[in-house]
């Protein structure tokens, strides 16, 4: 029998779930636990099938809307997803006297209200971020049509016209790449010198932490494995920033199966990571495929240790 390939694997750490994500699925399957199933989940609660897959083996049921929740179930409980909503939302769960409770990641809600504050003061707001994202249209829609301005890239930053005489504040999405955001802000700042910044950084820390690892472990690889959806903001920046620090290549697979384990033919070091809303079990899936042809050796490459926890809401405290 022909021996494997040895093939080495650097295991970027921080990788995964972040405290917001662990806080949004520990929301779900409290309510389930507390009110039994059917328990119904407005949009993805995070952007993983694999997540989203469970969670429906134990009774939750997702939808898109609040309306399309049968009348004989809106005294069940409603939960509004991580990447937070509109205020349009919860006003109708309040309408139709649903039970809602909200999922939002805190730090997403610290954008929220920090938009609300800046709004409040007279400012016209720019946020940084990325059209049709659901936490980009929870941030809109958390202030009047009008009020917010999208800017999704550096070609817009040079060129977004502002109301004349407005000033101007700026805010960004939690899940965008840190690199890529500092250059669109030096663009507005350079642009509108009096325009107001966040009183603390909006891109969250486990944001910029994964994206810190990943850049540690594409300096030594030769490609990049990212476990993470298509559809998770976080997940396709990683990838990216993995190419942008050097790796020749770099991959988004959504679990072990997905991948061809023949991809690393002819390497010696691949790097692995997952995005924030990809459980551990996926990244394991990983490795075992590539052990299936190579005989691995795995270095674990930690560039962070992070103890963050969140809060349940009040009224699903667990017992």
């Amino acid at each position: 029998m022909t021996a494997k390939p040895p093939l080495t694997v650097l295991l970027a750490g921080p990788r995964g779930f972040c405290a917001g994500v662990d806080r949004a699925i520990r929301i779900v399957e409290e309510a389930l636990r507390q009110h039994g199933a059917p328990v119904y989940v407005r949009h993805e609660i995070v952007h993983n099938r694999f997540v989203v897959e469970s969670l429906e083996r134990q009774g939750a049921v997702f939808v898109e809307e609040l309306f399309e929740i049968p009348e004989a179930h809106r005294d069940r409980p409603v939960i509004f997803s991580a990447h937070g909503v509109p205020k349009s939302v919860p006003a109708e769960a309040r309408q139709r006297k649903m039970f809602a409770l909200d999922a939002t990641c805190p730090l997403v809600s610290k954008v929220h209200r920090e938009t609300e504050r800046h709004h409040a003061r007279g400012h016209h707001i720019l946020l940084i971020g990325h059209e049709g994202h659901p936490e980009v249209i929870g941030t809109m829609g958390q202030l009047p049509p009008g009020a917010i301005t999208l800017v999704e890239n550096a070609e817009q930053a040079r060129r977004v016209a502002p109301p004349p005489g407005a000033s101007l504040a700026f805010t960004t999405q939690t899940t965008l790449s840190v690199d890529d955001t500092a250059e669109i802000v030096s663009i507005l700042r350079e642009r509108f010198p009096t325009i107001e910044a966040p009183a603390k950084e909006d891109i969250c820390y486990a944001t910029t932490n994964r994206q810190a690892a990943v850049k540690a472990v594409a300096a030594r690889a030769q490609l990049v494995i990212v476990v993470g959806a298509q559809n998770s903001s976080n997940s396709v920046r990683l990838r990216e920033v993995a190419e942008r620090a050097g790796c020749p290549r770099a991959v988004l697979v959504p679990r072990g199966a997905a991948l061809d384990p023949a991809v690393a033919d002819g390497l010696s070091t691949v790097g692995v990571t997952a995005g924030a809303s990809a459980p551990e079990v996926l990244v394991e899936e990983v490795l075992d495929r590539l052990r299936e042809r190579f005989a691995v050796t795995v270095e674990e490459v930690t560039v962070a240790v992070e103890d963050v926890v969140f809060r349940l809401p009040r009224g699903l405290a667990a017992d």
